[in-house]
């Protein structure tokens, strides 16, 4: 229940941050009773809105207009996400398009909606227990090589005995000697790894004092907690997705002088912000029965198919250039991944 309230206060906070980058574009005329002057800058106010700062001059002050606030505000409902989502989902690359050459009131802002996805993804695995785990430390690794041992030392004395009681001609003693010649080697194995006393020689050593001393030494004293951690600065730090993505879309036309830095960061943007509320459908979708194999197929399916006509629509390419660079930016996409997971591990470094 309590990562149930805590999803639902995540994905509320996503809305608020992503109100602060994409306010509403609200009413155009003045309300009856608005002041004459802007209350916030003194300006006089022309309609709705003060020209001069952009405050709207009908200040509310209702219990009733707060949680208007609230509802329309948290939780984004509005005639823009309406617009946006099924453009999003069904024709990204005119989105796209579009908001690149200037219809920019009429749709969500690439960034607003991307930060709201990613506060709603974190709060729907919080809602459907998609969370670290904090006890991957587990018992002594020696406590569990003795463990395997006795079992295995137990199991040999038995079949041992089995063997010497079994007539020279019984069928089955072919297959118990075969299987006490296997728990040998097994047993071999383990005297293998015994020696090399795993407790004092498993850690990894960088060469690189600093390193050594934070990073792998936080991750073998306390796993679980470097796992939370990593998820949490997953979790804040997604953005570095955007201007880690962004020079290896720019790779993709850099001799086109037609297409900006500009052009590739709201294709990336709103890219990353579809693939993040298709991992929350298919997170609802797991949880409420749908076996894995369909989810990973869905995901497998629709997220190469949305990329390559996002990509072939937003820089409107013919088939072949589209594949092409569909292609090379699915390879980048890995090296994207590795980045920011090292970007992520030195943060929490320190």
């Amino acid at each position: 229940m309590s990562d149930i309230v805590e999803g639902l206060g995540t994905a509320v906070e996503g809305g608020l941050f992503s109100r602060v980058l994409d306010p509403e574009s609200g009413a155009k005329e003045r309300h009856e009773g608005d002041p004459e002057n802007c209350l916030n800058c003194g300006t006089r106010l022309e309609g709705a809105y003060c020209h001069a700062c952009g405050q709207s001059g009908h200040v509310h002050r209702t219990i009733g207009a707060f949680m208007h606030d609230l509802v329309h505000g948290a939780l984004h409902f509005e005639g823009k996400m309406w617009r946006t989502l099924p453009m999003l989902a069904f024709k990204p690359g005119a989105l796209t398009r579009r908001y690149i050459e200037g219809e920019r009131a009429r749709f969500v802002s690439p960034m607003a909606l991307f930060l709201f996805s990613v506060f709603l993804m974190f709060a729907v695995f919080q809602m459907v227990g998609l969370t670290t785990p904090t006890d991957v430390g587990g018992p002594n690794v020696d406590e569990v090589i003795d463990q395997v041992d006795a079992q295995t030392v137990s199991e040999r004395d038995s079949v041992r005995e089995a063997l010497e009681a079994m007539a020279p001609d019984d069928p089955e003693r072919a297959t118990t000697q075969q299987r006490l010649d296997e728990l040998e080697v097994t047993l071999d194995r383990i005297e293998n790894v015994q020696a090399l006393n795993l407790s004092e020689n498993s850690g990894i050593h960088t060469g690189v004092d600093w390193l050594d001393n934070t990073l792998v030494k936080k991750w073998s004293e306390n796993p679980g907690l470097m796992l939370y951690k990593l998820q949490a600065n997953a979790y804040k730090f997604s953005w570095l997705l955007i201007p880690i993505s962004i020079p290896f879309v720019w790779l993709l036309f850099f001799w086109r002088r037609r297409f900006k830095a500009y052009d590739h960061a709201i294709f990336v943007t709103y890219s990353l912000s579809f693939m993040t509320l298709l991992f929350v459908a298919a997170s609802v979708l797991s949880a409420s029965g749908m076996s894995r194999t369909a989810v990973f197929t869905t995901i497998a399916t629709l997220a190469p198919l949305h990329l390559y006509k996002h990509l072939r629509h937003s820089y409107e390419l013919s088939r072949f250039s589209a594949l092409w660079r569909f292609l090379a930016l699915s390879s980048f996409i890995w090296i994207v991944i590795a980045l920011f997971v090292q970007a992520l591990l030195l943060i929490g470094a320190f």
